[in-house]
């Protein structure tokens, strides 16, 4: 039976807060790997797609190799984590714009929906799968999930009822940055759901 401790995840390391997610990894004591080559993929159990610029990642996967097969491992069941950026390069529809996307999960996402650097903004979210205590989420120039598929189990909403946190199987997207906050809860949610792929295979 496969355990934490034993896990090994990725970090999508070719652009954005990669090392902020590497570190929060490392405080529950889970191995993490910074992840550029297609080869590096085969090292871990899961992977995390941090926040950064959207465009540049989707291209870079491209350039590296790490588009196709990323998609293949995806459809085969293994869990990834998109937060921000790496949530719109998660989703099925971005409203049309033309850039590289995994493109694997049922959500429906607008880039930078809440306007600009300047409109960044923090709020509390009740995340009933994280316990009781709110989820204190950071959005900087974030996108908005608009819509879910009927196999999206939405986890976190804003109070005007837009989807912050979704999941599909074991596909989780954030439209904020648990990274960047002290609370590890996502993180170890994240790592069960890959405890329980790797157990699996």
């Amino acid at each position: 039976m496969a355990r934490i401790g034993m896990t090994r995840i990725g970090v999508l390391a070719l652009q954005g807060d990669f090392l902020e997610h590497r570190q929060m990894l490392e405080r529950v004591s889970i191995p993490a790997v910074e992840v550029r080559k297609p080869q590096q993929l085969d090292e871990v159990d899961g992977l995390i797609i941090p926040g950064g610029e959207s465009t540049t990642i989707g291209k870079l996967l491209v350039a590296y190799g790490l588009l196709h097969p990323l998609r293949e491992r995806i459809a085969a069941g293994w869990p990834v984590w998109g937060t921000c950026a790496g949530a719109i390069l998660l989703a099925r529809d971005i409203g049309g714009l033309d850039q590289p996307l995994l493109a694997t999960m049922d959500i429906v996402v607008r880039r930078n929906a809440f306007g600009r650097q300047a409109d960044s903004f923090e709020v509390d979210l009740d995340v009933p799968r994280l316990g009781a205590l709110p989820v204190r989420a950071i959005f900087i120039r974030a996108p908005r999930i608009i819509a879910a598929g009927t196999g999206v189990e939405v986890l976190a909403r804003l109070a005007d009822g837009t989807i912050a946190a979704a999941r599909q199987g074991r596909l989780l997207a954030t439209a904020f940055h648990p990274e960047l906050t002290p609370d590890t809860r996502f993180h170890r949610y994240f790592a069960e759901q890959v405890v329980g792929g790797a157990a699996e295979r």
